[in-house]
Protein backbone atom coordinates (compact mmCIF):
# COMPACT_ATOMS: atom_id res chain seq x y z
CA UNK A 1 0.00 0.00 0.00
CA UNK A 2 1.10 3.56 -0.76
CA UNK A 3 -0.02 6.41 1.50
CA UNK A 4 0.61 9.99 0.36
CA UNK A 5 0.16 12.64 3.03
CA UNK A 6 -0.38 16.23 1.85
CA UNK A 7 0.34 18.80 4.56
CA UNK A 8 2.01 22.15 5.18
CA UNK A 9 3.90 20.64 8.11
CA UNK A 10 5.57 17.47 6.76
CA UNK A 11 8.16 17.47 9.57
CA UNK A 12 5.39 16.72 12.06
CA UNK A 13 5.06 13.27 10.49
CA UNK A 14 8.73 12.30 10.67
CA UNK A 15 8.36 10.80 14.14
CA UNK A 16 5.53 8.43 13.22
CA UNK A 17 7.17 7.19 10.01
CA UNK A 18 10.53 6.76 11.73
CA UNK A 19 9.49 4.85 14.83
CA UNK A 20 7.65 1.76 16.05
CA UNK A 21 4.93 -0.09 14.12
CA UNK A 22 4.75 2.19 11.07
CA UNK A 23 8.53 2.11 10.59
CA UNK A 24 8.39 -1.68 10.84
CA UNK A 25 5.80 -1.80 8.07
CA UNK A 26 7.93 0.50 5.91
CA UNK A 27 11.09 -1.52 6.54
CA UNK A 28 9.26 -4.73 5.59
CA UNK A 29 8.10 -3.16 2.33
CA UNK A 30 4.44 -3.58 3.30
CA UNK A 31 3.64 0.12 3.15
CA UNK A 32 5.23 3.17 1.56
CA UNK A 33 4.51 6.59 3.03
CA UNK A 34 5.28 9.74 1.05
CA UNK A 35 5.17 13.19 2.66
CA UNK A 36 4.24 16.10 0.39
CA UNK A 37 4.56 19.75 1.35
CA UNK A 38 1.52 21.52 -0.11
CA UNK A 39 3.58 24.70 -0.44
CA UNK A 40 5.67 22.98 -3.13
CA UNK A 41 2.59 23.13 -5.36
CA UNK A 42 1.71 26.78 -4.70
CA UNK A 43 2.16 29.28 -7.51
CA UNK A 44 1.44 32.30 -5.33
CA UNK A 45 4.32 34.50 -4.14
CA UNK A 46 5.80 33.30 -0.87
CA UNK A 47 4.22 29.86 -1.49
CA UNK A 48 0.89 30.86 0.05
CA UNK A 49 -1.69 28.06 0.05
CA UNK A 50 -4.48 29.80 1.99
CA UNK A 51 -6.78 32.78 1.52
CA UNK A 52 -9.68 34.47 3.38
CA UNK A 53 -13.08 32.90 2.94
CA UNK A 54 -15.50 34.85 0.72
CA UNK A 55 -18.23 36.51 2.76
CA UNK A 56 -16.00 36.84 5.78
CA UNK A 57 -14.41 34.29 8.04
CA UNK A 58 -11.07 32.66 8.59
CA UNK A 59 -8.39 31.40 6.24
CA UNK A 60 -8.97 28.25 4.19
CA UNK A 61 -6.83 26.13 1.88
CA UNK A 62 -7.12 27.36 -1.70
CA UNK A 63 -8.35 24.99 -4.37
CA UNK A 64 -5.48 25.36 -6.89
CA UNK A 65 -2.53 24.05 -4.86
CA UNK A 66 -4.55 21.09 -3.57
CA UNK A 67 -5.57 20.06 -7.11
CA UNK A 68 -2.00 20.59 -8.28
CA UNK A 69 -0.69 18.42 -5.45
CA UNK A 70 -3.02 15.50 -6.09
CA UNK A 71 -2.53 15.64 -9.84
CA UNK A 72 1.23 15.87 -9.30
CA UNK A 73 1.16 12.79 -7.07
CA UNK A 74 -0.88 10.78 -9.56
CA UNK A 75 0.79 12.20 -12.66
CA UNK A 76 -2.48 12.98 -14.44
CA UNK A 77 -5.47 15.30 -14.49
CA UNK A 78 -8.22 13.99 -12.26
CA UNK A 79 -11.10 16.40 -12.68
CA UNK A 80 -13.25 16.89 -14.62
CA UNK A 81 -11.74 15.11 -17.62
CA UNK A 82 -10.53 11.94 -15.96
CA UNK A 83 -11.47 9.81 -13.01
CA UNK A 84 -8.98 8.47 -10.49
CA UNK A 85 -8.01 4.82 -10.51
CA UNK A 86 -10.59 2.89 -8.51
CA UNK A 87 -7.77 1.58 -6.32
CA UNK A 88 -6.80 5.13 -5.30
CA UNK A 89 -8.83 7.11 -2.77
CA UNK A 90 -8.49 10.70 -1.58
CA UNK A 91 -9.21 11.14 2.13
CA UNK A 92 -9.82 14.51 3.79
CA UNK A 93 -9.35 14.82 7.54
CA UNK A 94 -12.28 16.97 8.63
CA UNK A 95 -14.61 17.53 11.61
CA UNK A 96 -17.44 17.13 9.08
CA UNK A 97 -16.41 13.57 8.25
CA UNK A 98 -17.60 10.19 9.44
CA UNK A 99 -16.09 9.30 12.79
CA UNK A 100 -13.22 6.85 12.43
CA UNK A 101 -13.65 3.37 13.84
CA UNK A 102 -11.98 -0.02 13.50
CA UNK A 103 -14.34 -1.23 10.79
CA UNK A 104 -13.63 1.83 8.65
CA UNK A 105 -9.88 1.36 8.98
CA UNK A 106 -10.22 -2.25 7.83
CA UNK A 107 -12.25 -1.16 4.80
CA UNK A 108 -9.37 1.00 3.56
CA UNK A 109 -7.04 -2.00 3.43
CA UNK A 110 -8.47 -3.00 0.05
CA UNK A 111 -7.05 0.06 -1.73
CA UNK A 112 -3.62 0.23 -3.30
CA UNK A 113 -3.11 3.93 -2.66
CA UNK A 114 -4.49 6.57 -0.32
CA UNK A 115 -3.92 10.31 -0.57
CA UNK A 116 -4.55 11.89 2.83
CA UNK A 117 -5.19 15.63 3.02
CA UNK A 118 -4.33 17.27 6.35
CA UNK A 119 -5.76 20.82 6.21
CA UNK A 120 -5.18 23.77 8.55
CA UNK A 121 -6.97 26.94 9.58
CA UNK A 122 -10.74 26.93 8.91
CA UNK A 123 -10.62 24.02 6.48
CA UNK A 124 -10.64 23.91 2.69
CA UNK A 125 -12.26 25.60 -0.29
CA UNK A 126 -15.50 23.67 -0.82
CA UNK A 127 -14.52 22.79 -4.41
CA UNK A 128 -11.76 20.55 -3.07
CA UNK A 129 -14.51 18.16 -1.98
CA UNK A 130 -15.20 17.39 -5.66
CA UNK A 131 -12.10 15.19 -5.66
CA UNK A 132 -12.42 13.80 -2.13
CA UNK A 133 -13.72 10.24 -1.76
CA UNK A 134 -14.03 10.15 2.02
CA UNK A 135 -14.01 12.68 4.87
CA UNK A 136 -12.88 11.33 8.23
CA UNK A 137 -13.12 12.77 11.72
CA UNK A 138 -11.46 11.31 14.82
CA UNK A 139 -13.98 12.78 17.26
CA UNK A 140 -16.41 15.53 18.11
CA UNK A 141 -13.84 18.18 18.90
CA UNK A 142 -11.70 20.65 16.96
CA UNK A 143 -7.90 20.56 16.71
CA UNK A 144 -5.49 23.13 15.31
CA UNK A 145 -5.16 21.18 12.08
CA UNK A 146 -5.55 17.85 10.32
CA UNK A 147 -2.03 16.60 11.05
CA UNK A 148 -2.80 14.72 14.27
CA UNK A 149 -6.01 13.18 12.86
CA UNK A 150 -4.03 12.08 9.80
CA UNK A 151 -1.45 10.42 12.06
CA UNK A 152 -4.20 8.62 13.98
CA UNK A 153 -5.81 7.41 10.75
CA UNK A 154 -2.54 6.20 9.25
CA UNK A 155 -1.52 4.40 12.45
CA UNK A 156 -4.91 2.68 12.79
CA UNK A 157 -4.61 1.51 9.19
CA UNK A 158 -0.97 0.45 8.92
CA UNK A 159 -1.05 -1.81 12.00
CA UNK A 160 -3.88 -3.79 10.35
CA UNK A 161 -1.84 -4.57 7.21
CA UNK A 162 -1.02 -8.30 7.36
CA UNK A 163 2.57 -8.80 8.45
CA UNK A 164 3.12 -5.40 10.09
CA UNK A 165 2.20 -6.67 13.56
CA UNK A 166 3.96 -9.99 14.07
CA UNK A 167 1.17 -11.54 16.16
CA UNK A 168 -1.86 -11.26 13.90
CA UNK A 169 -4.03 -13.22 16.34
CA UNK A 170 -3.62 -10.48 18.93
CA UNK A 171 -5.22 -7.97 16.55
CA UNK A 172 -8.33 -10.12 16.15
CA UNK A 173 -8.99 -9.89 19.90
CA UNK A 174 -8.48 -6.15 20.29
CA UNK A 175 -11.08 -3.64 21.42
CA UNK A 176 -13.80 -2.87 18.85
CA UNK A 177 -13.05 -5.90 16.66
CA UNK A 178 -16.28 -7.60 17.78
CA UNK A 179 -18.19 -4.56 19.01
CA UNK A 180 -16.67 -5.10 22.44
CA UNK A 181 -13.76 -3.83 24.49
CA UNK A 182 -10.64 -5.88 25.13
CA UNK A 183 -10.36 -8.20 28.13
CA UNK A 184 -7.90 -7.43 30.99
CA UNK A 185 -4.24 -8.38 30.62
CA UNK A 186 -1.77 -9.42 33.33
CA UNK A 187 1.93 -10.29 33.41
CA UNK A 188 4.63 -10.98 36.01
CA UNK A 189 4.77 -10.83 38.98
CA UNK A 190 1.83 -13.03 40.01
CA UNK A 191 1.24 -10.76 43.02
CA UNK A 192 2.05 -7.07 43.44
CA UNK A 193 1.28 -5.21 46.66
CA UNK A 194 -1.47 -7.65 47.47
CA UNK A 195 -3.08 -7.54 44.02
CA UNK A 196 -3.04 -11.00 42.46
CA UNK A 197 -3.33 -12.27 38.91
CA UNK A 198 -6.66 -14.15 38.56
CA UNK A 199 -6.07 -17.84 39.22
CA UNK A 200 -7.78 -18.93 36.01
CA UNK A 201 -5.02 -17.26 33.95
CA UNK A 202 -2.42 -19.38 35.76
CA UNK A 203 -4.38 -22.64 35.36
CA UNK A 204 -3.18 -23.57 31.87
CA UNK A 205 -6.78 -24.49 30.98
CA UNK A 206 -7.26 -22.61 27.70
CA UNK A 207 -10.98 -23.29 27.51
CA UNK A 208 -11.52 -21.71 30.93
CA UNK A 209 -9.16 -18.84 30.07
CA UNK A 210 -11.05 -18.09 26.85
CA UNK A 211 -14.38 -18.18 28.70
CA UNK A 212 -13.01 -15.84 31.39
CA UNK A 213 -11.76 -13.44 28.73
CA UNK A 214 -15.09 -13.41 26.91
CA UNK A 215 -16.98 -12.79 30.15
CA UNK A 216 -14.64 -9.99 31.20
CA UNK A 217 -14.80 -8.38 27.77
CA UNK A 218 -18.60 -8.35 27.96
CA UNK A 219 -18.55 -7.07 31.54
CA UNK A 220 -16.19 -4.19 30.73
CA UNK A 221 -18.12 -3.26 27.59
CA UNK A 222 -21.43 -3.17 29.50
CA UNK A 223 -19.84 -0.89 32.09
CA UNK A 224 -17.86 1.47 29.86
CA UNK A 225 -19.32 1.33 26.34
CA UNK A 226 -22.85 -0.17 26.37
CA UNK A 227 -23.46 1.57 23.03
CA UNK A 228 -21.16 -0.97 21.38
CA UNK A 229 -23.37 -3.84 22.49
CA UNK A 230 -26.45 -2.16 21.07
CA UNK A 231 -24.78 -2.28 17.65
Amino acid sequence: MIIDIVTIFPKMFLSIVGESIIKRGIDKGLVKINLHDLRDYAKEPHKKVDAPSYGGGGMVFRVEPVFEAIEGILGCSIYPENKKNSQTKVVLMSPKGRQLNQKMSRCFLKYERLIVLAPRYEGVDERIRYIVDEEISIGDYVLSGGELPAMVFVDSLVRLIPGVVSDQESIKCESFEKNALDFPHYTRPEEFRGIKVPEVLLSGDHAKINKWREDKSLEITKEKRPDLLRK
